[in-house]
C-alpha cells in the first residue's frame, strides 16, 4: 500500500505561497485585473509543481523514464564525461506543462554526483546540450554496468534539485530530484542496451519503459 502523500512537490511551497498571497492581497484591495492575473499564475505554479504517484512496471532488466516529456534524440555517442566509453544517449525534453519531478530509471548504487555550472540556453538546442548547467548521477548496476542520468538546466530553469549522494542505493521509480520551470534529462546507457522507444515519443517518469539492460 502506498503512503498517502500531498500531490505537490514541497520545493514548490514557497512559490505557490508567494503568488497565492499576492492574489489574496489584490483581492482584498479590490483590484480585479491583478487578482485575475495572479490567480492564473497561482494555478500555473501549482500545476507545475504537481507530483502524482507513479507505478513502475516490474522487471529487473527494465529501465524506465526519469522524466515526463518528449524524446528529443536517441544516438550512440563517445561519452567521456560520465560512463567513460561508448553509450546510447537518450534526451528527454520537459516543457513547462510537464510534471518536473524526476525519478530514478534503474536499480544500482550511486557512484558519483557531478554538478557543473553553466549557461541557460534553451534545453532543446545544441548550445543547451553542450553549455548549460547540469547535474549528473552516475550509477553502477548489480551486474557491473555503468549508466548516467543528467539533469540539464534550460532557458527558464534556474535551479536543479538532486537529492542523491554518492553511496546511496538507487531504487528504480523513486523520486530523486526536479528542475524548476522547464528543462531536459539525458540518459547515457551501455552500448548493448535494447531501446524500444523512438524519437518524438512522449514518456512518463517512472512508468514508460525506455530500455532493456542485460
Amino acid at each position: 500500500m502506498l503512503t498517502p502523500q500531498v500531490p505537490v512537490a514541497r520545493e514548490g511551497y514557497p512559490f505557490i505561497g508567494f503568488v497565492a498571497f499576492c492574489t489574496l492581497i489584490f483581492a482584498v484591495l479590490g483590484l480585479c485585473i491583478p487578482t485575475f492575473i495572479f490567480l492564473i499564475i497561482t494555478i500555473f505554479v501549482l500545476c507545475f509543481f504537481r507530483d502524482p504517484e507513479r507505478f513502475t512496471p516490474p522487471g529487473e532488466d527494465l529501465l524506465v523514464s526519469p522524466a515526463d516529456g518528449k524524446i528529443l534524440l536517441i544516438e550512440k555517442v563517445d561519452d567521456k564525461k560520465f560512463t567513460g566509453g561508448q553509450a546510447w544517449k537518450i534526451s528527454i525534453f520537459m516543457n513547462v506543462f510537464n510534471v518536473h519531478v524526476n525519478r530514478i530509471p534503474f536499480n544500482g548504487k550511486v557512484e558519483k554526483i557531478i554538478y557543473t555550472p553553466g549557461k541557460f540556453y534553451s534545453a532543446d538546442s545544441e548550445k543547451g546540450a553542450l553549455q548549460n548547467e547540469y547535474c549528473a548521477a552516475v550509477i553502477t548496476t548489480t551486474n557491473g554496468k555503468t549508466l548516467a542520468f543528467v539533469q540539464v538546466a534550460g532557458l527558464i530553469a534556474r535551479r536543479i534539485v538532486c537529492w542523491l549522494e554518492p553511496g546511496d542505493s538507487a531504487d528504480k521509480g523513486k523520486r530523486y530530484g526536479l528542475i524548476r520551470f522547464g528543462s531536459r534529462v539525458d540518459l547515457y546507457l551501455p552500448p548493448d542496451t535494447e531501446i524500444p522507444v523512438q524519437t518524438g515519443q512522449k514518456v512518463r517518469a517512472g512508468e514508460t519503459i525506455l530500455a532493456h539492460i542485460q
